[in-house]
This record gives structure tokens, sequence and C-alpha cells, in this order.
């Protein structure tokens, strides 16, 4: 039965033609065409019939058309003066169908044509036994019908649209968050790779810092060189640690798995940063002003990677015989960072905007950085030589 029914569903017309000849057959089973003393009226009746049932034939793919035909058929039945058949029918039909898929004004007009319809039939046909009262009553009558066929056509035509504004605003919707998730997921790429490359930029330029400093006293003095290699290996350990812990975001679940678990670096690690980037040759004064609270992880984990960033520049563009100095002030509403150099400084583009040739990425993470935390930073040659970086972290109480 389902099978019908899907098959009636995908065929329409097929279902109007079969409604169409079932008309025209009861109309003649009736008698629509009757015998009378005009040659001419059984002719009438039957094209009229006939026409009437070509109407709910083709009464969807033609609305507009078979409601001109309707309404020819109507006019030429008043003027030939064919009395009503059961095919009028089709005059109710048509009124349903325009008023449900047709345009504008067809269904005004249908709606109109509908509504006179039983005031020209009843003025041409009265019926002489009712009186004038009874006309009246008949008139408003067979109204209704044509009025509630508009009413159920045009409800269909709200239905309709209100589900097909449904579709569109779920298929917008659905878009939207297509495009917010494909954001987001750029977003998180985004911050992986400027995770990356602090934590491979910084440990792997300690790495060849001790590794070229231990090739150097192989020969001379072995303890230093073991020592080198020593903090070359815990630092590749770190490295990789901290990797793990970026690259385990792309896999679900390996925490629930057993995988290692490595907190994001905060304040309270710069101690050991700078720690290490001594032991690796770099002289760091650092100093901290204020009194220490606890801060937004966003802002510890900011104000680590650009410490880390800008101590990784000087080792890479510095020189020999450079040091720097690493100022953390905690102010009232915000978290200063002041990181100095005496070197020579990184070459003038790799501080301007976006850099060139793909370089200058450490300093367009750190801006990023910032600005995700919405402080300010400014980076730059130091009047005096060397280079400075300056941050000022917005805080809010941690909870």
């Amino acid at each position: 039965m389902q099978s019908v029914y899907d098959f009636l569903r995908r065929h329409p017309a097929w279902v109007d033609g079969f409604w169409a000849v079932f008309l025209f057959g009861i109309s003649l089973l009736s008698g629509a065409v009757q015998e009378t003393p005009h040659a001419v009226s059984p002719v009438a009746s039957a094209v009229v019939t006939l026409l009437l049932c070509l109407v709910v034939a083709l009464r969807r793919r033609m609305p507009e058309r078979m409601l001109v035909l309707a309404t020819v058929v109507g006019v030429a039945q008043l003027a030939l003066d064919v009395r009503l058949v059961l095919a009028d029918f089709a005059l109710l039909v048509i009124v349903y169908s325009v008023a449900a898929s047709g345009p504008g004004w067809a269904s005004r007009f249908a709606l109109i044509g509908g509504l006179c319809a039983s005031p020209l039939a009843q003025s041409r046909w009265p019926d002489e036994e009712s009186g004038t009262a009874g006309n009246l009553a008949l008139m408003v009558f067979l109204a209704v019908p044509f009025a509630l066929a508009w009413v159920l056509g045009d409800s269909l035509r709200t239905r309709r649209a209100y589900f097909a504004q449904l579709e569109e605003r779920a298929a917008r919707l659905e878009k939207e968050r297509e495009a917010q998730a494909k954001v987001a997921v750029a977003a998180e790429r985004a911050r992986i790779a400027r995770e990356l490359h602090d934590v491979v930029a910084h440990n792997v330029s300690v790495m060849v810092v001790q590794a070229d400093g231990a090739a150097y006293v192989l020969d001379t003095a072995p303890d230093q060189a073991k020592k080198a290699l020593e903090t070359i290996s815990g630092t590749g350990r770190q490295a990789l640690a901290e990797m793990r812990r970026l690259l385990g975001v792309l896999r679900t679940g390996e925490h629930e798995e057993g995988g290692e678990y490595v907190p994001q670096p905060d304040v309270e690690q710069l101690g050991d940063l700078i720690e290490q980037c001594r032991t690796s040759g770099l002289p760091v004064d650092y100093k901290i002003e204020g009194t220490p609270r606890p801060l937004p992880s966003g802002v510890e984990l900011t104000a680590y990677r650009i410490v880390q960033e800008a101590l990784t520049n000087t080792r890479k563009h510095g020189g020999p015989n450079t040091g720097a100095s690493v100022r953390l002030v905690y102010l009232d509403d915000g978290l200063g960072l002041l990181v100095e150099d005496d070197g020579k400084g990184a070459p003038h583009e790799h501080y301007e905007e976006g850099g060139v040739d793909g370089q200058g990425h450490g300093l367009i993470g750190m801006r990023e950085r910032v600005g995700m935390v919405g402080g300010t930073l400014d980076a730059g040659p130091r009047p005096g030589g060397g280079f400075r970086i300056s941050a000022l972290l917005p805080l809010k109480p941690a909870h």
C-alpha cells in the first residue's frame, strides 16, 4: 500500500487524469448531457463537460491557463444557457489549485470569480418556487464552497511557504555551523603551530648552542663536553614532552588511554627557563617587581612564551658575548614584561609586519598571543644597541 501511495505522489498528473476521467464518466451517467428542444444544447453540454474535465486533468501543470479556461467555460454556460452540470465541480477544484500554487493575481482572480459564480448562476437560472428570499439564501449557500476551497488552498500555500522557510533557515544554519567549525579548526591549528614554533625554536636553539660548545671543548675539557651533552639530552626530552602534549590534542582520548600529561608552562616556570638559558651560555638577569599573584592561565602561558621567544631570538641574532635581562612587573591592572639584550639585534625585516620569506614568525606569534588576551606588544631595536621587547597583558582575577 505504501508503494502505491509513493507512486501516486511521484506521478500527480496521473492522479488528476484519473479524476478527470471519473468526473466525465459520472457526468454522463447522471444525465449531464440532456435532451432539449434545441439541437445545440446536447453538443454544448457535452463540450462544456469535456472542457471542465480537462481543467481537472491539467490543473497542476497549467493552473493559470486552466483558470482562464474555466472562466471562459463558465461564461459560455451562461451565454448558451447550458444549465449546471456535475462537471462544474471542476470550478471548485481550480479555485483550490490556484490558491494553493498559482501566482498572487491568479489567486485573487479565482476568489473573486468563485464568489461571483453563484450569484450569476442564480440570476441566470432562478428557482421559481423558492421566491426571492429562497434564491438569495441559495446564492449564499452555493458561494460558501468556493470560499472554503480558496481558504484551504491559501492555507496550503502558507504552510508550504513556512516549511520552505524553515528548510532554508536550517540549511543556512548548517552552512554557518560548518563555517564556524572551519574557523575553529583554523584557529586551533594556528594555536598549535605557535606552540610548536615556540617549543621547537627554543629547545633546538639550546641544543645547537650546547652541541657547538661540546664539539669545541671535546678534546680539551671532556667534563664540560659531557655536561653539555647532558644538557642536550635533558632539553631534547623536555621538547619531546611538550610536543607530545601539543600533538595529543589531535588524538582523541590520549589522556584517558594513559598518555603522559604535561601541564602548560606558566610564570612560575620562567625561573627554570632562564636557568636553562644561563646553562646554555646566555647570561640573563631576571627580576620580579610587584606582588606575585595567581593569573589567568592564558596570560601565564602568553607571558612564558613571550620570554621564551625573546631569549631564543637573542641567542639566534644577538651574536657572541651577548647578555639579556628579563623584568616581570605585577601591576594593579596588568602584567608587564620587558626583555632586553645588548647584542647586535635581529635584522630589520624580521620585526617588521609579517617578516619576509617566511621569517619573523616568532614575533608574529607574539603579537597574536598578546592580541588574544587583549594586550599590547612593542618590539624593535634599542637606541643604544641590542633588541627590546615589551608587553602589557591585562589581568583579571583568577577563579
